[in-house]
């Protein structure tokens, strides 16, 4: 009954719009709707087997339906065995958002006769209650596994096959999972990933003895993508092996002429001989010129690049540089830590960035967490033009504001910043609380201000954000490092744990080294929260300097 209740949700999708995908802790919410509609289903399947039990033709069609039934019902009951482990794995998530889906809408058409409107119907009722994920998030979770893919160098056919890293974190993609990834690429404008996945899914597709999706509508996708990335002799090999499938395809009818013309107007190049032997494979001389590719140093890397070089742990700090990095226990001279020394640890020096341990306890977390959820929203970027909010395909997240008053665990961790910062917090803005969705990452940024963004913070009358403390509230089992690509540092999530920087030289320029970024989350879940602390109040805290290195 698996395979219904999962498409039932989104026939309802479009009444309301929750971006579940932006959050992991919000996708938890879809196995309870979940639950309602498998029940719902199960009374549905067993009107019907009366009906197909007197119809011979459509026998075929009811084992089919009840076989898939059996396999996601036995999915669903993994899933909720541990919710939070299961939506843990970026797949696991990709493919519950697309059961309740792309995958519904084929449910819904072998639904349209009297008995399946009856519990259409029904399922409408449990709109205000139930939580439906919408095309939106169907595509946020496809575009968040390209991201992981091509962030950390993942093979297709391994992810395909749940691997993420070397681990198996689920069991594998079917034909069509492939396709939708492939699909919603190619609605994306990727024609890279369209033709990985596509590939991908012909070669499950020829694997499957119960087809889940149609050799046509990949060639379809398969073909153009091919043609958009360069290769017209392939896109044409490809249309006409869909026309020899589907003679009468429109689409691929015109495309063959076009692509004919196309070789035509092209002069045919010969290799170095003049033998007039076949064309050299562009395709394969284009990656041995990328593989031969002399290294360069980290200095010559672009940001892009020693971002995601970062998150997959090269390119940091030379053993020179490290080896002049210290721990130590301190009290920064304040009482507040006599009994109970702070757990400091250099990450970087010059600019100095710090890791505090165990300095928010797991009852302050569990706090902070539980307040937040119900604020939650869509994490935003500012404008630097209009200084106005607005979300950002660059910050994948979702986030809340806890002020002192809301619970004494959000004072004492307030108070405790201040203790070990040495700053005032009587002008820092609300604790933000964030949870990371589906590969939920926060490109390079600054936290301050730069000087031409002159409407920021603006109306905070507080100044420019003079420090950063970072959070950690939950440990990450793969990605999700706090990254610094012009320093070659990172900095990997451990719960209860804190990092500490000041954004702005004594001067009050901005130092542009704090350029940092949240790496994907490659599995498990993200919690952090934040604490920026502003300029108005630290003048006697942190004395002014005239030089930028002051």
């Amino acid at each position: 009954m698996k395979l219904f209740s999962f498409f039932l949700i989104c026939s309802l999708a479009t009444l309301t719009k929750c971006e579940v995908f932006t959050a992991l802790v919000d996708m938890e919410d879809l196995l309870d709707t979940e639950a309602v509609l498998m029940r719902t289903l199960g009374s549905y399947i067993d009107a019907q087997e009366k009906r197909l039990d007197s119809l011979k033709r459509l026998e075929g069609s009811k084992v089919n339906t009840i076989r898939k039934a059996a396999e996601y019902a036995k999915e669903h009951e993994e899933a909720s065995s541990d919710i939070s482990e299961y939506l843990n794995n970026p797949i696991n998530a990709y493919l519950l958002v697309k059961r309740l889906t792309s995958d519904w809408h084929h449910v819904e058409r072998l639904m349209q006769d009297d008995v399946g409107r009856v519990f259409i119907d029904r399922i409408a009722g449990y709109r205000e209650t139930l939580k439906f994920p919408t095309d939106e998030d169907l595509n946020g979770a496809a575009v968040a596994l390209m991201r992981l893919q091509d962030t950390y160098h993942l093979k297709t056919n391994a992810v395909a096959s749940g691997v993420l890293n070397g681990v198996q974190y689920s069991s594998e993609m079917s034909a069509h999972d492939c396709f939708e990834l492939g699909r919603q690429s190619y609605n994306n404008g990727d024609y890279y990933h369209t033709s990985l996945w596509m590939h991908e899914a012909m070669d499950r597709l020829q694997q499957e003895t119960n087809k889940t999706t149609t050799r046509e509508d990949i060639l379809e996708y398969l073909a153009f993508s091919t043609y958009m990335q360069g290769n017209v002799k392939v896109a044409l090999t490809l249309t006409n092996e869909l026309l020899e499938l589907v003679p009468s395809h429109q689409r691929a009818q015109g495309n063959k002429v076009y692509y004919e013309n196309q070789i035509k107007s092209v002069p045919v190049r010969q290799k170095k001989g003049e033998d007039g032997g076949d064309d050299v494979d562009e395709a394969q001389y284009a990656v041995s010129e990328k593989e031969t590719r002399p290294k360069r140093s980290n200095d010559e890397v672009p940001e892009r690049e020693m971002y995601e070089m970062l998150c997959r742990g090269e390119g940091m700090m030379s053993a020179d540089k490290t080896s002049k990095l210290k721990c130590r226990y301190t009290t920064h001279n304040n009482p507040y830590f006599i009994l109970s020394p702070i757990k400091e640890e250099e990450a970087h020096l010059n600019p100095n960035i710090w890791i505090l341990h165990d300095v928010m306890n797991d009852a302050e977390i569990s706090t902070i967490k539980r307040l937040a959820q119900p604020r939650f929203k869509r994490a935003t970027v500012q404008n630097y033009k209009t200084g106005e909010l607005e979300t950002a395909t660059y910050r994948i997240s979702k986030s809340g504001w806890l002020k002192d008053s809301d619970h004494p665990h959000v004072s004492a961790v307030n108070k405790r910043v201040q203790a070990f910062t040495g700053l005032t917090v009587d002008t820092a803005e609300e604790l933000q609380v964030v949870n990371y969705g589906i590969g939920g990452h926060y490109e390079p940024h600054f936290d301050f201000a730069r000087k031409e963004e002159t409407n920021a913070f603006k109306s905070l009358g507080t100044g420019n954000r003079i420090a950063t403390v970072l959070f950690y509230m939950s440990d990450v089992a793969q990605g999700g490092a706090t990254v610094f690509p012009h320093l070659n540092a990172a900095l990997w999530p451990e719960k209860g744990s804190a990092a500490f920087w000041y954004n702005l030289h004594k001067s009050g320029e901005g130092d542009y080294l704090t350029r940092h970024a949240a790496c994907p989350v490659l599995a498990g879940s993200k919690w952090v929260s934040n604490k920026w602390i502003h300029e108005r109040g630290q003048e006697f805290l942190r004395p002014c300097g005239l030089t930028l290195d002051s």
